[in-house]
């Protein structure tokens, strides 16, 4: 019972701290402005290619990142299920299933929580999640070593910029080990920032995009051109 004194708890400012790091709320603000628009950009950049110059893009995608990933007996590969105008990288999946990887797909478990990543394989039996993606029905859970990630958007220090939910984000910021990461998109997914927030946002290792090559790892930017025969991307 109060005395009279008590003025309740303290306030809390949590929701102005990203990734434990104070941030002027009419910054964040602005970026999450920022990221809203140029999502909604560049998903029309996405709609508007034909069939043909989609199923081109994710060929040669396919093709090059052949190169980047190596042998692929024994590793254990998160890739995704095609939505949205996504590069439909089953093909893929398929040929590197054969190769004796372990193939994971995300899986959404509760809302706003980390994914948990489940086996697939050529036939699995699929069901329909949240928000109605597919996912394999059986199947033991996993955790990746190298994570093949669809990305809307990507900028020059290889930071991804994903449909906004936040999922990929938590999630790849609490494996450990952390895997190594590959970003995947179609042609024109290059931005100069994202404005990321110190770690809060997903860095990729690499991008496989459509027409420059990426890396992160120690590059200055004006030297990523050179890093094709790590990361062969193209925008």
């Amino acid at each position: 019972m109060s005395n009279g004194t008590d003025c309740g708890e303290a306030p809390c400012f949590a929701h102005l701290l990203v990734g434990g790091h104070p941030v002027d709320p009419d910054t964040l603000r602005d970026v999450n402005r920022f990221r809203r628009a140029e999502r909604q950009r560049l998903y029309e950049v996405r709609k508007s290619f034909s069939p043909e110059q989609r199923g081109a893009a994710t060929e040669a995608i396919i093709r090059d990142l052949k190169q980047v990933t190596g042998p692929l007996e024994g590793r254990r590969i998160a890739v995704y299920w095609p939505m949205l105008g996504e590069p439909d990288m089953r093909p893929w999946m398929k040929e590197a299933h054969s190769q004796g990887a372990q193939i994971l797909l995300p899986e959404v478990v509760v809302k706003k929580q980390p994914l948990q990543f489940r086996e697939w394989q050529p036939g699995a039996r699929m069901a329909r999640g949240i928000w109605n993606i597919p996912v394999p029905a059986e199947g033991a859970i996993g955790i990746p070593d190298l994570v093949i990630s669809p990305l809307v958007g990507v900028d020059d220090e290889c930071f991804r910029l994903g449909n906004g939910g936040g999922y990929y984000d938590m999630t790849l910021a609490g494996l450990s080990p952390r895997p190594h990461i590959i970003g995947i998109g179609l042609p024109g997914c290059a931005i100069p920032t994202i404005f990321p927030w110190r770690r809060r946002p997903a860095r990729t290792d690499g991008a496989v995009a459509y027409r420059r090559p990426r890396h992160s790892e120690g590059e200055q930017p004006q030297n990523r051109r050179n890093a094709a025969a790590n990361f062969a991307g193209f925008e």
